[in-house]
């Protein structure tokens, strides 16, 4: 058993089968098993178990994980294919003025943008995904959903201010069908999303054709607000990494 257990030959047998199988044939490597989930937690102390060696248990012990966790995402709790918003938000200089605020000015803020910002995030069904320094990636199962956070933080965040510096945040939102893997999304539309926020400059909130179509047509108005076309000026420097028919909405107040 332990020779037929570390053949090549029967190694590589299981291995092709694994991609007739429901669900990411790589299930197993490190991208697909970290962050929350029974598949994944049970897949990490496989791993710890049966170590990174290939062999026959490997293959049918992550094959079997695999389709569980397909059956989980087809339930609606993993990537599936669902329509989601992607939301990016960052401080608009907050870096320089992070160099000589000092630690604990820059931590009391941190803090305090956190408190504005999240609330809003998860009190209409969106979920925090990552912290990057000032800013946050967040995920909505809908796009009116997501603008609504949008705007509740922006409004929360108006009332701060550390010694001298009053922040702004700048929010891109896109809707499309990225990849959850191992508690992140990942894929091209989590890239548009972070471009659409490189677009909104000193401040602004801006969405992708895309979220500004799944809205409910009565939802801006409903808001007070309005999108307007965005136009990159003519020295801007193009946004990388994007469709070049991509278009961006400016949202402002009606």
């Amino acid at each position: 058993m332990h020779a037929a257990n570390n053949r090549p030959d029967v190694v590589e047998v299981l291995r092709k089968a694994r991609h007739q199988l429901p669900g990411d044939p790589a299930f197993g490597d490190p991208l697909s098993v970290t962050g929350p989930g029974g598949a994944r937690a049970v897949a990490r102390a496989a791993d710890r178990l049966v170590g990174d060696s290939p062999s026959a248990a490997r293959e049918i012990g992550f094959g079997a994980l695999q389709v569980w966790q397909a059956v989980l995402e087809r339930m609606g709790r993993g990537k599936g294919t669902q329509e989601i918003t992607v939301m990016f938000t960052d401080l608009v200089a907050f870096s320089s003025w992070s160099l000589t605020a000092g630690d604990e000015a820059t931590l009391d803020l941190l803090r305090k943008v956190a408190r504005a910002i999240e609330p809003p995030i998860s009190e209409r069904g969106g979920q925090v995904v990552k912290r990057m320094g000032d800013g946050v990636m967040a995920v909505f199962p809908s796009a009116d959903r997501a603008v609504e956070a949008a705007l509740a933080a922006r409004r929360n965040l108006a009332g701060i201010t550390v010694g001298s510096y009053q922040p702004r945040m700048r929010i891109g939102l896109h809707t499309g069908t990225p990849r959850e893997i191992g508690g992140d999304w990942l894929g091209v539309d989590v890239t548009i999303a972070a471009r659409v926020m490189e677009a909104a400059g000193n401040g602004r909130m801006m969405i992708s054709e895309s979220t500004l179509a799944a809205l409910a047509p009565e939802t801006l108005e409903e808001l007070g607000h309005t999108a307007r076309p965005y136009r990159r000026s003519f020295f801007a420097a193009p946004l990388s990494g994007v469709p070049e028919d991509l278009r961006i909405y400016r949202i402002t107040s009606a």
